[in-house]
């Protein structure tokens, strides 16, 4: 009997329309000899739709966005669950939701409750990696070489705005980035050369997220690793993308059609073996499984900084996660999924072991 593959995808986040890029991606490559694949839909308002008699062949990415026939949330994620995860059998769910309300350890929750083996990380894990401020806490207190950074809620910009400002010029200087904490895919960053685009970067996050981080400048390379994994993660070779932006915001990353990948990264097999060694370390602090993309600034004098930890990276054929693993060892883009899926069923199987009485 094939396995119940749940593929949840769009979701109530500015990054709606590259889960949907995802989705596309997934649903085009699962073997269907082995999954029968059941797309959910959640619209930006939240609504949760059933995508009822997919058929891959002529499918375009349009095609899986749905129609919602109820108002309310609730209503829409119980229909769901009578009509479609109800159903016996052996299931799975691979969430792929970027951004707020997808890899922010919602979700995570709630499959958590209904008991269901999903791909990636768990509640926990998906909040701390989301949260900018509160992953570079922690990576701070585990000794991992971060840039300098500040950290701003919104009220305290309401009532300390020129305080706010002069620390942000003492401590880091100009240039420097002003990025909302809880989101991804570059949205809401802005890189700030004066005060005035200080004050305009910081309006602007504002307007994604209660909380913000401004960090300073690095002058060098962006090296990324693929990690893969429940307690005992594997690090893919590292890559970096070769580009001439000054700041790779948004429309740099996915709309410059010269982009182009790097694999392995150009860089001496000691920055190699630290590289990877400093981002399995990382997913581990954070308590991650399944997978996790980590990137990193490589300076002018070699030295490395982590920059963040994103527990669902872009996952087309052309995002730099895939890749990463097929250039290290030939796994191929089905492969990988399959790889998370069986990552997925273990952790499951794992935490069945745990006693919830005496």
């Amino acid at each position: 009997m094939k396995t119940k593959l749940y593929v949840l995808y769009g979701g109530k986040s500015v990054e709606h329309e590259v889960s949907l890029k995802t989705a596309y991606t997934v649903i085009q490559s699962i073997d269907e000899s082995k999954f029968e694949i059941f797309p959910i839909y959640i619209t930006r308002e939240g609504i949760w739709c059933s995508l009822d008699g997919l058929s891959r062949e002529g499918l375009a990415m349009n095609d899986l966005i749905v129609q919602p026939t109820t108002a309310l949330a609730a209503h829409s994620i119980g229909e769901v669950l009578v009509k479609q995860m109800s159903l016996p059998g052996k299931k799975v769910v691979l969430p792929l939701l970027h951004g707020s309300n997808g890899e922010d350890g919602t979700v995570q929750g709630l499959l958590e409750l209904l008991d269901v083996p999903y791909v990636g990380n768990g509640v926990l894990s998906s909040a701390l990696t989301l949260d900018k401020a509160i992953s570079k806490q922690l990576l701070a207190q585990a000794g991992v070489k971060q840039v300098d950074y500040l950290v701003y809620r919104h009220d305290q910009w309401l009532e300390e705005r020129s305080h706010l400002l002069q620390r942000v010029e003492e401590k880091l200087g100009f240039p420097c980035y002003v990025k909302p904490a809880s989101l991804g895919s570059s949205i809401g960053i802005s890189r700030c050369t004066d005060k005035q685009q200080l004050i305009a970067g910081i309006t602007e996050a504002f307007q994604f997220d209660t909380k913000i981080v401004i960090e300073q400048e690095v002058v060098g390379r962006e090296i990324q690793v693929a990690v893969m994994g429940n307690e005992n993660p594997l690090a893919s070779l590292p890559g970096e993308f070769i580009h001439n932006h000054r700041f790779f915001d948004f429309e740099s990353k996915y709309l410059d059609k010269q982009l182009t990948m790097s694999i392995p990264a150009q860089i001496s097999e000691a920055t190699t073996v630290q590289i990877r060694q400093m981002a399995t370390h990382a997913y581990q602090v954070h308590g991650c499984s399944g997978l996790a993309r980590v990137d990193f600034f490589l300076d002018e004098k070699g030295q490395l900084f982590l920059n963040e930890i994103n527990a669902l990276p872009g996952f087309t054929n052309f995002s730099m996660y895939p890749v990463m693993w097929e250039r290290t060892d030939g796994t191929s883009y089905a492969e990988l999924v399959e790889k998370l899926i069986d990552y997925a069923f273990t952790r499951h199987s794992e935490k069945q072991s745990i006693h919830y009485s005496r």
